[in-house]
C-alpha cells in the first residue's frame, strides 16, 4: 500500500484553513491527493523522529512542465503558513529504438520507472539526505572566467523508490556546463575536482530551468539555493506523485484516479515501466549497442 494508507492518515494533523485555500487543480494549487500523501509522509517521519524540519516538499509530476505559479514542486511550512510553487523537470527517458521507447516530451511526462539507467521519474516517498558539492566546470560571463559549483541533494527512498541512491536520484539547480575543452585549474581551492593533469572542463553555461532532467528533481538557481538552505543538516520529506498504482489506475480509466487534465489530453495514457522488465531491456540494448569509449576534451586555446 502507498503512503496514503489509513495508518499514515491517522497520524496526520488536521488540515489548516489557510492551506485548504491552496488545494485544487488550478495553476498555483496542489491537487488534494498529492497534498494528502505529502502531509501523511511528513507527519509519519516527524513522529518517528526521522526528521524535525518545519517544512516539507511535494511534487506533482502529472502537471505540465511550467515555471512560477505554473510549476509543480511545492514547499510547505505549516507553522509559518508558507506555500510556495516552483518549477521542476521530469525524467526525459530514452528511445531504445527497436527495444523500447520510453522517451518523454518536454511538457508532460508519459513514462515513469524506477529502473536504473531509464532516466525516468519515480513517484513515491523520499527523505532528503546528504549534500554533495561539485565543480561542473568554468565558463565566461561578465568578461571573467567563472566556476560553476553545484550542490546535489541526495534523496533516500523506500518501497519502489528504495533504489534512489543507486540511481543517483536527488535534487539540484537546473544549470550545467556544456564542456568544449579543458583548461588548467585557475583556482587552487577546487583542486580536488581537477583531473590528474590539473585540468578542468570549460564551456558554455546552460540554464535548463523548466526543461527535462535525467530523472532527478531540479530547480532554478534561486529556488535551489533556498531549498538547500532548508535541508542543510536538517532533512525533510518529499513526496512525488504519481506512484505506480496511480499510473496503472489512470491507464485503465479507473474512476476517480487523479491526473492533470492538460497532460492527460496531451499524452493519452501514462505508462509505468516495472524495474524487473525494463532494466534487462536496457542491459540488452547496451550490450548490442555499446557506447564508444569517451574521448578526452581538447586543450583550450
Amino acid at each position: 500500500m502507498g503512503i496514503g494508507s489509513g495508518t499514515a492518515r491517522a497520524q496526520t494533523a488536521a488540515l489548516p484553513a489557510w492551506l485548504q485555500a491552496h488545494v485544487g487543480t488550478a495553476d498555483g494549487q496542489i491537487a488534494p491527493v498529492v497534498l494528502q500523501r505529502a502531509r501523511a509522509l511528513y507527519y509519519q517521519k516527524l513522529q518517528a523522529g526521522k526528521i524535525r524540519n518545519a517544512c516539507y516538499f511535494a511534487m506533482d509530476a502529472t502537471r505540465p512542465n511550467g515555471v512560477g505559479q505554473q510549476g509543480r514542486f511545492y514547499i510547505i511550512c505549516e507553522g509559518s503558513q508558507v506555500f510556495r510553487v516552483m518549477s521542476s523537470g521530469h525524467g526525459n527517458g530514452i528511445n531504445l529504438q527497436t527495444v523500447a521507447d520510453f522517451a518523454n516530451g518536454p511538457e508532460c511526462s508519459e513514462h515513469f520507472s524506477n529502473a536504473e539507467g531509464s532516466y525516468l521519474t519515480m513517484g513515491g516517498p523520499y527523505v532528503t539526505a546528504e549534500l554533495k558539492t561539485s565543480l561542473k566546470g568554468y565558463y565566461r560571463a561578465d568578461g571573467k572566467t567563472q566556476p560553476l559549483v553545484r550542490t546535489f541533494i541526495q534523496f533516500e527512498g523506500e518501497g519502489e523508490t528504495a533504489n534512489a541512491r543507486e540511481r543517483q536520484i536527488g535534487g539540484h539547480p537546473s544549470v550545467v556546463i556544456r564542456a568544449q575543452c579543458r583548461m588548467k585549474l585557475p583556482d587552487p581551492q577546487y583542486a580536488q575536482f581537477a583531473d590528474e593533469q590539473g585540468y578542468v572542463p570549460f564551456g558554455e553555461f546552460i540554464n535548463y530551468t523548466g526543461k527535462r532532467s535525467n530523472g532527478c528533481t531540479n530547480w532554478s538557481w534561486a529556488d535551489a539555493n533556498e531549498i538547500t538552505r532548508l535541508v542543510q543538516n536538517n532533512p525533510t520529506s518529499l513526496y512525488i506523485y504519481p506512484e505506480s498504482q496511480d499510473i496503472v489506475a489512470v491507464g485503465r480509466g479507473v474512476r476517480g484516479a487523479y491526473w492533470n487534465a492538460t497532460c492527460l489530453r496531451a499524452i493519452g495514457r501514462p505508462k509505468f515501466w516495472p524495474r524487473a522488465s525494463l532494466e534487462p531491456a536496457i542491459a540488452q540494448y547496451k550490450k548490442k549497442y555499446p557506447a564508444p569509449p569517451p574521448k578526452p576534451l581538447p586543450i583550450c586555446r
